[in-house]
């Protein structure tokens, strides 16, 4: 009688980058020096997509294209990340390997900045609750949508150019783009996803994206909390619970 071997799951492993912000994000005045000094802050936020794909690294790096096609995870900015600051993501692995919570780390004296709880198994989508419709929205994936978001970002983690498929942060940057163009009242802030993947999506396809309000309410000013749905040529991508303050005090 002999016992089948199994090799162990990869494990996420730490990794260190300089956060920045992309170009595209200055048309949020948050993510500029001259609009984070207006609302109270030293320099520019960094955006909270970005510090999401800096998250997302040692994830895919571990369990590669099946996390994007069939993972996810929910994501929390509970500090700002501020351009140029090292940030440091540390996975702490749960029990069974099926989730892993990665904290995100500064120098600055309150940590962690962020943190994303992300699972192997991301589950089926969700129905779209009742509450203000959004209009749908339609994307071209490439340039800042593409495939490219972390490289650009700072990430040489080649997994995605490598495959031609859109990367994950892409999906949250598509709902903070409906939140930028129909609920921000000046400088908003992205706060929060619980995002779930359901298939990957090839760069270069269209994207449809419905959005509806299901809440709002005052917190550290006026919030929005967004249910989202992705589509891609016709196949569901992705969906979201997507929270942002969308009117600072």
């Amino acid at each position: 009688m002999t016992t089948e071997q199994t090799s162990p799951r990869p494990t996420p492993e730490a990794w260190l980058t300089i956060a920045h912000n992309l170009p595209e994000h200055a048309r949020n005045a948050i993510h500029t020096d001259a609009g984070a000094r207006a609302a109270g802050f030293p320099r520019a936020l960094v955006a909270g997509v970005t510090t999401y794909a800096y998250l997302t690294h040692p994830v895919a790096a571990a369990w590669g294209l099946d996390w994007l096609a069939h993972g996810g995870g929910e994501v929390r900015f509970r500090r700002p990340v501020f351009d140029g600051d090292t940030l440091r993501c540390v996975p702490d692995t749960e029990p069974g390997g099926d989730a892993t919570r990665v904290l995100a780390m500064t120098d600055e004296p309150e940590q962690p900045r962020a943190t994303l709880r992300a699972v192997r198994v991301g589950g089926d989508a969700p129905p779209m609750r009742d509450g203000e419709p959004l209009v749908d929205t339609h994307v071209r994936l490439g340039g800042e949508w593409g495939a490219d978001y972390g490289v650009r970002a700072g990430d040489p983690f080649d997994l995605y150019t490598e495959h031609g498929v859109v990367h994950p942060a892409v999906w949250p940057a598509l709902a903070n783009h409906t939140v930028h163009a129909q609920l921000a009242r000046g400088s908003w802030i992205h706060t929060r996803s619980i995002v779930r993947h359901h298939a990957v999506a090839a760069q270069g396809g269209v994207a449809l994206v419905r959005a509806v309000v299901v809440q709002r309410f005052q917190s550290h000013g006026e919030r929005a909390v967004l249910d989202v749905r992705i589509e891609v040529d016709g196949t569901l991508v992705a969906t979201l619970e997507h929270e942002a303050i969308v009117a600072l005090p």
